[in-house]
């Protein structure tokens, strides 16, 4: 794993971090042991509680499930881990591989905004066009959506965009920052735009958007995961390069 690898792995990580601590309130949380870093966002989808992998020869498969089962006031919450990929992790089930892309300033090419597309901070009264939005993009349940993404907006460290393509609200996305293990980096999620307003640049307008505000606040890195190859493409042609991803586990 190179020094570049790491520190993306790490800041991951540390997204992933600030994401629990802003929803401890929620039956969620964030905490770090000697062979593992934990998050919960205390919400019932295993792809919302996980944990990244630091050291196998200290990780504690028990005290991290006991760790879980104590979220969301008792109930439990399903969760999964981070392996950085190919590496070796001999507990649960290998589901998929999460690819990784960052980019640092000067190599951060942006793209033009569509002359009809307006993008802006949101705000609480966007939260519902948000989750919809999310909703459509994402293939996700409605309040689940809601769920995930509400506490983001007006958050510290926390920056969401909303893209109109003229009045209607069509494309949104997050940026997470932080300082952290790995520096001042920012994490970029949830890039999602409707299916009607696909294809025309509006996915990449957000990105730069975020990206240009990130490094605007002292971000040195930008990290994200692309989940399909077209996106990756594109991530491309902004400057992002391929890092090494993760392995993801579950039913540990």
């Amino acid at each position: 794993m190179s020094a570049f690898d790491d520190r993306v792995r790490t800041a991951h990580g540390d997204t992933w971090q600030t994401e629990g601590r802003l929803r401890a309130r929620h039956g969620g949380g964030a905490v770090e042991w000697p062979g593992v870093r934990l998050m919960a966002s205390g919400l019932p989808y295993a792809q919302w509680n996980n944990g990244d992998l630091v050291d196998l020869a200290r990780f504690d498969p028990e005290e991290v499930r006991a760790w879980y089962a104590a979220r969301a006031g008792g109930a439990g919450v399903p969760w999964g881990m981070r392996v950085a990929g190919g590496a070796l992790f001999p507990y649960g089930r290998f589901v998929f591989a999460q690819r990784c892309m960052a980019v640092v300033a000067e190599d951060f090419v942006g793209a033009q905004c569509p002359a009809d597309v307006a993008i802006s901070l949101a705000t609480s009264n966007d939260i519902a066009a948000i989750a919809r939005i999310d909703a459509e993009a994402f293939e996700e349940d409605l309040d689940a959506s809601l769920a995930w993404i509400a506490p983001h907006v007006g958050a510290h460290g926390f920056t969401v965009a909303l893209a109109r393509l003229g009045a209607v609200p069509v494309g949104v996305a997050t940026a997470v920052h932080t300082n952290d293990r790995a520096g001042r980096c920012a994490g970029i999620f949830g890039v999602g735009v409707v299916a009607s307003a696909r294809a025309q640049g509006i996915g990449a307008a957000l990105t730069t958007w975020l990206v240009k505000g990130a490094f605007d606040r002292g971000a040195t890195l930008v990290h994200l995961n692309p989940n399909t190859e077209g996106a990756a493409r594109i991530y491309a042609r902004l400057g992002f390069v391929e890092t090494l991803g993760f392995d993801i586990y579950t039913g540990l």
